[in-house]
């Protein structure tokens, strides 16, 4: 969901499936305490799953949209 959202908006993304690089994985769970995903950086913001609303203040405030 959160891809083709962020492809909706015509928003650039990088993904890493952590489930093939394992550094990626740790790192996220040292990040954020967790491993649920997805986990979406934008700017310093760090979002847990799909939050649409803190999704769109995030690429609001880094003039992603």
């Amino acid at each position: 969901m959160a891809k083709e959202y962020l492809k909706g908006k015509n928003v650039p993304f990088k993904e890493i499936d952590v489930d093939q690089d394992h550094d990626a994985a740790r790192a996220i769970v040292a990040k954020t305490g967790q491993a649920g995903v997805p986990v979406i950086e934008i700017g310093d913001d760090t979002i847990l799953g799909f939050d649409r609303p803190r999704i769109d203040l995030a690429l609001r405030e880094n003039k992603l949209v």
